[in-house]
């Protein structure tokens, strides 16, 4: 009645669809990596390289090096950004440093203090390259 000859199917998840999340009252000193998307909430003084989308929530500060595909940033961002794809500044956003993009969106009340390369200067970045572009 019951067979064991069926195939034993594995559900996976997309790498793109999941998300790290660095929550409020969380610090983090030091290297992310991550081939996934993250969402900050807290704080990270450091170098970050994501492969997917970066989040940066209205209470969340980001001090170092940021290299991803494409960001949506609402809190605070100081230092080198490198955004292959698209990056989005809301309203609350505070951005200083140094900033290569592909595309920028910027809502108004965003501060944007930074020097910008902007267009195909930025290459679309792969797990491997990732850490080429922030060196």
């Amino acid at each position: 009645m019951f067979s064991d000859n069926k195939k034993k199917t594995r559900t996976t998840t997309s790498s793109i669809t999941q998300q790290n999340r660095i929550v409020e009252g969380t610090k983090i000193v030091g290297t992310i990596t991550s081939e996934a998307g993250l969402r900050v909430d807290g704080e990270i003084e450091g170098d970050i390289k994501a492969s997917g989308k970066v989040v940066l929530g209205v209470n969340g500060k980001i001090k170092g090096t940021l290299a991803c595909a494409s960001a949506d940033f609402e809190g605070e961002f100081i230092g080198k950004l490198t955004v292959s794809e698209m990056l989005f500044l809301r309203s609350t956003s505070q951005v200083q440093g140094e900033v290569f993009i592909n595309k920028l969106t910027v809502e108004p009340g965003a501060m944007f203090n930074a020097t910008c390369v902007m267009g195909a200067g930025v290459k679309t970045l792969k797990a491997s390259s990732i850490e080429e572009k922030t060196a």
